[in-house]
């Protein structure tokens, strides 16, 4: 039996995004689609979706801030083809699979690379279960990745690696958290220099959500990409700057920037949301000098809408991100993920504006999802607006450019922030988009 299957990534608004990164999972999911398929695949996000689809199945990975959008193109390929099968999957429909299977005949909660091969014999077999529960307990080494499905798209022109998934940390507001609990699942440290070093990009993003799980493999994964002489960035927690030894190696093997959830420069804040790693390093300072020490540039994020927020809030936190010049800072509302622990608890204080505000009509991005205590939801966007705008604002790039960290970097340090800029405003006039 032949089938054909199309795999659709949703944008949030149906619209395209300038800067969009290859998701990673599709490669892994068409090394393990049986020769029995034919597989083609769309992403909204840099590209149009036709208007018909005439595949056996088709498959959307859905994030919470594209799963109206899911929905709704799911309904309209159904009535197009009564017979096509729906199947969900992502972080959205396995925080919430009972809402995902009212539009999906199939729904896959977990990482689908465990249960792929599974789902596609049942496909074929005409036995396909309603729900698929995976154990999140793998990655595949780089050879079994196709990247034969990225042929033909124009993607930003960095490289994408992901040694591990999942982090040891428990955030509350945190969704990786919600998606793989506790464990952590990672490739060999050979597997992953292997694919570094058969990359054509320049520059790589490592894009685990913590580099800095696992001291001594990350040491050794340091040394053995040094010789590759490329350019990498990576998120990681903040408590490295303790480690002069791995920021050295860092810094020897071309690290050019690193991104670190500040969130807030409160700790009764970071107290309360479970940052134990902000707290055990609350002399963000120092910090912060002993990774510019290195040569690395620093790419921070904040989050506002935590019960100690007061309006003083917002203007401390700018300050402090102006006079340190970051490379790229996030000025951000308390998202409420579904699925995390974050918002049990607003929901169950009543302090969520819209329980399923990924479904309603009237959130758009950079909306309050909820009703802080010290400050008013209107309050709490409108001042992150206002620190986004004036942050890259061109005095404030400019000011920026000349720390002597960020000029070795002139020429990414520009490109990201007019990127930044242009998303931040494509982003903030997008609503869920969508009939359902």
């Amino acid at each position: 039996m032949f089938m054909k299957i199309t795999f659709i990534c949703p944008s949030m608004a149906g619209n395209k995004s300038k800067y969009s990164l290859r998701p990673l999972a599709l490669m892994i999911l068409k090394s393990l689609t049986p020769e029995e398929f034919a597989v083609e695949f769309f992403d909204e996000r840099i590209e149009q979706l036709p208007e018909i689809i005439d595949s056996e199945a088709i498959v959307f990975s859905a994030g919470t801030f594209s799963a109206k959008r899911a929905y709704s193109l799911a309904g309209k390929y159904k009535k197009q083809n009564p017979g096509v099968t729906i199947i969900m999957g992502g972080f959205h429909p396995t925080a919430c699979p009972e809402e995902a299977a009212q539009y999906a005949d199939c729904v896959i909660a977990g990482d689908a690379e465990p249960v792929w091969e599974q789902v596609m014999r049942d496909l074929l077999a005409g036995r396909l279960q309603k729900k698929y529960i995976s154990d999140n307990s793998w990655l595949l080494p780089f050879r079994r990745m196709d990247k034969s499905v990225f042929a033909g798209k124009k993607y930003a022109e960095l490289g994408v690696v992901q040694w591990k998934r999942g982090c040891a940390y428990s955030c509350n507001f945190c969704s990786i958290r919600a998606f793989y609990g506790s464990s952590v699942a990672e490739r060999a440290v050979d597997d992953v220099i292997l694919e570094i070093q058969n990359l054509k990009e320049k520059i790589v993003f490592i894009a685990d959500d913590n580099l800095l799980h696992n001291r001594e493999k990350l040491k050794e994964f340091l040394i053995k990409l040094a010789p590759l002489q490329r350019k990498w960035v990576c998120q990681i927690s903040i408590n490295v700057a303790t480690d002069g030894e791995i920021l050295d190696l860092m810094a020897k093997s071309g690290c050019m920037a690193v991104i670190i959830g500040f969130e807030s420069l409160n700790l009764r804040n970071l107290m309360e949301i479970g940052k134990k790693q902000n707290i055990a390093n609350n002399n963000y300072d120092e910090a912060v000098a002993e990774i510019y020490s290195r040569g690395i540039m620093i790419y921070a994020t904040f989050i506002f809408g935590y019960p100690h927020d007061t309006l003083d809030s917002f203007d401390e936190v700018y300050n402090f991100a102006a006079k340190h010049r970051f490379f790229v800072a996030n000025f951000n509302p308390l998202m409420a993920m579904p699925g995390t622990a974050l918002y049990d608890e607003l929901k169950e204080q009543g302090r969520l504006i819209s329980e399923k505000w990924w479904l309603d009509g009237d959130y758009r991005y950079g909306a309050a999802m909820h009703r802080p205590e010290k400050i008013s939801a209107e309050q709490l966007a409108e001042n992150c607006r206002r620190l986004r705008s004036k942050f890259y604002s061109v005095p404030s790039i400019a000011a920026r450019l000349l720390h002597r960290v960020n000029i070795k970097y002139a020429a990414e340090f520009l490109l990201m922030n007019f990127i930044s800029a242009a998303e931040i405003k494509q982003k903030q006039k997008a609503k869920p988009e969508g009939e359902i």
